[in-house]
């Protein structure tokens, strides 16, 4: 089944989104946007940069998925204070080929692989109750046939979150829900058959990887990501080499 292109005009506005976000993120790292400074107005945006509504929308929605900003409703979007060290930092320039994807997905299995250890021992009820809300949404998502990309990465993020320890929360942070293979290399919104028994696989990775953390058995935690990892790895590693 031949997957249709998408539309020009929709792929030249995702990348226009990923060139503003990494404009506005450079401002951010080099300080011309300071921590708590409110971002200027979508319309000022909109001049500066000469793109549209939608494009700043997207764009300040993958900051904030980036812990970069945070918009307080009715209020407005503020730059979020950065850590004074140099951030560890995965530009989605960085994420444009299969080879990237799957470097990328290299180095989360070796930190996720040990996150999850962690937030087996460690993890509150607040943060099983926030995974098993993820789960769900991701669920929900895929059977709705709607991205289920942020679900995914927030699902992620909690059991970083559930270590207790900082600085893996921060590194998913700075990955950002780029990370998450399917945000770059979806040719099209139409989910197939095969696509959707994917999603369904992944969906109960997760559940192992939760059920483990819930029992705080942090072996099985650990076995249960990487092997949710791995899949997610040699999917892709299928795909290049059947580009060749």
């Amino acid at each position: 089944m031949n997957t249709p292109e998408v539309a020009p005009e929709k792929r030249k506005s995702r990348s226009l989104t990923y060139e503003l976000v990494d404009r506005l993120s450079a401002d951010i790292q080099n300080g011309n946007l300071e921590s708590g400074q409110k971002l200027p107005t979508e319309a000022a945006i909109m001049e500066r940069f000469g793109v549209s509504r939608t494009v700043v929308r997207e764009a300040i929605s993958k900051l904030q998925q980036a812990g970069l900003v945070e918009t307080r409703h009715g209020i407005g979007t503020f730059v979020l204070a950065q850590s004074e060290s140099p951030s560890f930092r995965v530009n989605p320039g960085q994420l444009s080929t299969l080879h990237d994807v799957i470097a990328l997905l290299e180095l989360r299995i070796s930190i996720e692989t040990e996150a999850a250890a962690l937030a087996a021992v460690r993890r509150t009820d607040g943060n099983l109750r926030v995974m098993q809300e993820a789960m769900n949404a991701f669920s929900g998502a895929i059977e709705e046939g709607r991205d289920a990309i942020a679900a995914d990465f927030q699902f992620h993020h909690e059991i970083a979150r559930a270590t207790q320890n900082n600085h893996f929360a921060d590194m998913m942070n700075s990955l950002g829900s780029q990370s998450i293979p399917r945000a770059r290399l979806q040719t099209s919104p139409a989910i197939d058959a095969t696509r959707l028994a994917y999603l369904r696989r992944v969906h109960q990775e997760h559940e192992s990887i939760l059920n483990a953390i819930t029992a705080q058995d942090a072996e099985s935690a650990r076995a249960a990501m990487r092997t949710h990892l791995s899949n997610s790895r040699d999917r892709h590693k299928k795909g290049a080499s059947s580009h060749h």
